[in-house]
């Protein structure tokens, strides 16, 4: 089913998980755990499973290998990452063949993170827009695009970042992901400005459920997502026991995703880091 028909369906809340290829040593191992992590993640019956793919096809391989398995082995609905950084037209366009020939009908459509290890290499996009628009003209899939409710870290302000987001519906993107958030009102007031401007497309909430301490704070560092003083109190106090921070991860995440549902968000996009448990409890604490 395409993004456009998922998200017109009467099947609300959707909902929806993303995992990313592992790296690094034991490969095999990781890739293994991931599957067993996948299935359970099946038996919530997402609308969709979406696969992270690094800058340039840094994990081509490994993405790949993951968004296969999940579309032949698992029978899921998958949404591959399709980054433009670092990425020629050339490649572009080989990609889109490759999605295409695997019966991909739906991408999730980025700039893509720009890598660490090397000088930034602009090619033929400089821009998630930019790709956008390419794939309109140059392609049948359907796309979903990234959204940020604290506006994106370079752009000159919510509202500038928001007409950006308008003129990628107007390209035909069919929904928006937000980056992952943990104050609402920051969501309500990003959703009703963007109605206000013109954005008519599903703003679906990204939602990550707090697993350890150091992972908040590395998602703080990393990503510029604000969080409130309570917040970080809130978890702080189970920062030595990594039960209970994942308990309390869950409460916190079962909250929000209430109220936003309550809201009219049509679903929920859960970052899972790769682990089923909170994200399934999540979904099982609000159904």
């Amino acid at each position: 089913m395409k993004l456009g028909e998922i998200y017109k369906s009467k099947n609300a809340p959707i909902f929806s998980f993303e995992v990313f290829p592992p790296k690094g040593e034991e490969l095999e191992h990781k890739m293994e755990n991931l599957f067993l992590e996948l299935a359970k993640m099946n038996k919530q019956k997402p609308a969709l499973i979406s696969v992270t793919y690094g800058a340039g096809g840094s994990n081509r391989n490994t993405s790949l290998k993951i968004v296969k398995e999940l579309k032949n082995h698992l029978k899921q609905p998958v949404m591959p990452h399709f980054t433009c950084v670092c990425s020629s037209r050339e490649y572009i366009e080989k990609y889109i063949k490759e999605i295409e020939e695997l019966n991909i009908t739906n991408i999730l459509a980025l700039r893509g993170d720009e890598p660490k290890d090397i000088e930034v290499c602009y090619r033929d996009f400089k821009s998630a827009l930019e790709l956008v628009e390419y794939l309109c003209r140059h392609s049948e899939l359907d796309f979903a695009v990234a959204a940020y409710p604290e506006k994106h870290p370079k752009a000159k302000s919510l509202e500038d970042d928001i007409e950006v987001l308008r003129k990628k519906q107007d390209f035909g993107a069919k929904c928006a992901y937000t980056q992952v958030f943990f104050d609402n009102d920051r969501y309500y007031n990003f959703a009703e400005l963007c109605r206000k401007k013109g954005v008519t497309i599903p703003l679906i909430p990204g939602i990550m459920p707090v697993i350890s301490f150091k992972q908040l704070e590395r998602i703080i560092e990393l990503s510029g997502t604000k969080i409130e003083r309570r917040v970080f109190e809130y978890f702080e106090k189970y920062k030595d026991s990594k039960e209970d921070t994942i308990k309390a991860g869950i409460e916190f995440a079962s909250k929000q995703s209430q109220e936003l549902l309550k809201f009219g968000a049509l679903g929920l996009h859960f970052y899972t880091l790769n682990k089923a448990q909170s994200s399934c409890e999540v979904i099982e604490n609000i159904t």
